[in-house]
Parts: C-alpha cells; sequence; structure tokens
C-alpha cells in the first residue's frame, strides 16, 4: 500500500463558496494516475467517509485530462461563521494524504 501524499503532486482544498469546499487530487505522470485510477479508490464512498457527509451531498468528478479528482462538500460551519476555524477552507485536506493505495 501506497499513501496518496506520497505519489499526488498535489492534494488541496478550497472554498467553494461560504457553504461548500472543493477537494482537489492531482497526478503530474499519467502512468502513475491511471494506475491509482484502475484501483477504483478514489471515489465519492471514500470522501462520504472520510468528511463524515452523507454521499447524495458528495459532488464528485473524475477529470482524466488533468490527471485529476475533484470533489465538493458542504463545509460543518459555514465560512467566517462563529466557531470556523479555517475561513479559506485550505487546510482540510489533510484527510486526503494518508488514503491508501494498492498500486
Amino acid at each position: 500500500m501506497t499513501r496518496l501524499k506520497d505519489i499526488a503532486k498535489a492534494c488541496k482544498s478550497k472554498n467553494a463558496g461560504p457553504f461548500h469546499v472543493t477537494l482537489d487530487i492531482m497526478f503530474d505522470d499519467a502512468t502513475l494516475f491511471e494506475r491509482v485510477r484502475r484501483t477504483g479508490t478514489i471515489r465519492a464512498e471514500l470522501i462520504a467517509s472520510l468528511y463524515g457527509v452523507p454521499l447524495d451531498q458528495v459532488q464528485f468528478t473524475e477529470y482524466p485530462p488533468a490527471l485529476a479528482w475533484k470533489a465538493t462538500i458542504p463545509r460543518r460551519i459555514p465560512s467566517g461563521a462563529i466557531g470556523d476555524t479555517d475561513i479559506y477552507g485550505a487546510q482540510q485536506h489533510a484527510p486526503l494524504l494518508d488514503i491508501d493505495v494498492a498500486i
């Protein structure tokens, strides 16, 4: 097993408006991207599980021309609201880093 943080070019997050966060997983090697893609590891169900959101609230896109996956999920607390600890949504990618991939 290999952790995603060791093979992906980037795993990042950002606001998608005040009520959602977008998560991006990107590769810079087409062969490696395809190997990971064939495992079926990165999918909407995994994102829902990692972030504790219902599957029907995960907007998930696999985009092979960019060697990437994108998922948009609802924020637990709106950006800038009382209790929000990440106003830009830039620190929400951490759970992606430890995804195990059997390549």
